[in-house]
């Protein structure tokens, strides 16, 4: 099959789909998404497929979406409408693309996350679908944008995670590293770059030998519990609460900030630690 922005290659019963924008640190597209579900879909079809791996090109898994692109340039983008704005259609851009990515999390076959440099951001959305996380000790993964501007759409960090440890990263936008991330249960195993692959082909070496149909009838029993504790109705607001913060107060002044100043710097100021200056109608005033 031919993609823009992955590739996408079978054999030994496994399909490996590999985000393939690299000068881009695999940032995620318009396209991206959509061709994501496309090669999940493509594998379900496949009756020598038992496992998809999902892995990122290059430096590391995926930078996420693109923010210096879209926080920087003027006017109206995708994601930042001018004022008043339009609820729905931030709502209806983002649910189709939680859902492309939740593609990998309701394919009847087992999909592993091969996580090296980072999965930051819309990346960690895309890595916290699948059903497994192999990182490298060195990597990192977390949501940024969760101080200002985002909200993690899938919110899988709530079921991958206990209560408290999710909302410890999703309210401080805090990067781990592998070591960390397999100490709290979010991956499965972390080991040293080098041993990545031998690390991903032990886990896909034991799946792989196990019938399609016993795979299938164990993923959905476990699915079907996170469904019962409604992970589509949290899924429904974390996309409705992503499209709100950026247009929020604080939203707002991050994008006008980053254009004044530049995305790296606004973003330091960000994580400063200090008050956000709010700006409402060319009036700043402190945040508590």
């Amino acid at each position: 099959m031919r993609f823009e922005t992955l590739l996408y290659d079978t054999g030994d019963r496994t399909a490996t789909i590999t985000l393939n924008r690299p000068d881009h640190f695999n940032a995620i597209d318009g396209v991206m998404p959509r061709e994501i579900r496309a090669a999940v879909e493509a594998a379900e079809a496949d009756p020598d497929v038992h496992v998809i791996v999902l892995k990122g090109a290059g430096r590391g898994f995926c930078g996420g979406y693109d923010l210096k692109h879209y926080a920087e340039r003027k006017g109206e983008i995708t994601g930042s409408q001018d004022m008043p704005w339009d609820p729905t259609l931030d709502f209806s851009m983002m649910w189709r693309n939680t859902q492309d990515f939740m593609a990998l999390w309701r394919a009847t076959k087992p999909t592993v996350a091969r996580v090296h440099g980072a999965a930051v951001a819309g990346g960690s959305d895309i890595a916290l679908c699948c059903d497994f996380l192999i990182m490298a000790e060195d990597a990192r993964i977390g949501y940024p944008p969760a101080r200002v501007w985002g909200v993690p759409t899938p919110a899988m960090w709530v079921y991958r995670l206990g209560p408290q440890m999710a909302k410890r990263m999703m309210m401080t936008g805090d990067l781990i590293g592998g070591t960390e991330a397999a100490s709290i249960g979010l991956a499965l195993r972390a080991v040293p770059e080098p041993e990545l692959d031998a690390a991903v082909e032990a886990l896909v070496g034991r799946l792989r030998g196990v019938p399609r149909n016993q795979l299938m009838m164990t993923k959905m029993v476990v699915n079907q519990a996170y469904e019962n504790m409604g992970l589509s109705t949290t899924q429904m607001f974390a996309t409705l609460f992503d499209g709100i913060s950026r247009h929020t107060p604080e939203g707002m002044w991050f994008r006008e900030r980053t254009q004044e100043v530049g995305f790296k710097q606004a973003v330091a100021e960000r994580d400063s630690g200090a008050p956000i200056a709010s700006q409402v109608s060319k009036r700043l005033r402190p945040i508590d």
